[in-house]
């Protein structure tokens, strides 16, 4: 594992910095070059990632046995329920897709579907109001629109 986590580290490393340096070439935010504009979460996940990728080049794990194959078929699931969740997003809307992914991948972690699903459900709504209201960034309601007042 230590030849492979500097393979995947020096990767990271390689995507984190295109990443960043596309973030630079979004255009001016309208109204001026303020402290805050369309580049700088971007610039913020291509730091992160590249730091990451720095502490996998220089200290990777020892090796370790791998996975069984249950474990990439997790993965390859939990993969598939992120692709549903991006095709689903506008039509269901945020609240609803965010309920059936999140609850769905919870549940395969090991919590019980009533738990799993109602606590998604309130993570769902929690974040579709900071974001609608405290930072006042549009996500879609989809079905949920006809609630819209």
């Amino acid at each position: 594992m230590t030849v492979n986590d500097r393979i995947v580290g020096v990767l990271m490393l390689t995507l984190a910095v295109a990443y960043g340096w596309g973030a630079t070439q979004f255009s001016e935010p309208f109204g001026g070059d303020g402290a805050v504009g369309p580049s700088t979460f971007p610039k913020v996940i291509s730091v992160i990632v590249a730091l990451c990728s720095l502490y996998l080049i220089v200290k990777p794990d020892p090796d370790n046995p791998y996975p069984s194959w249950r474990t990439g078929l997790e993965l390859v699931f939990a993969m598939l329920v992120m692709i549903a969740y991006t095709l689903l997003l506008e039509p269901l809307g945020f609240i609803l897709a965010t309920l059936v992914a999140v609850g769905t991948l919870c549940w395969r972690m090991g919590a019980r579907p009533p738990r799993a699903f109602g606590i998604s459900a309130v993570a769902g709504v929690a974040v579709y109001a900071l974001f609608t209201y405290a930072l006042d960034l549009a996500l879609p309601l989809g079905v949920l629109s006809i609630l819209e007042v």
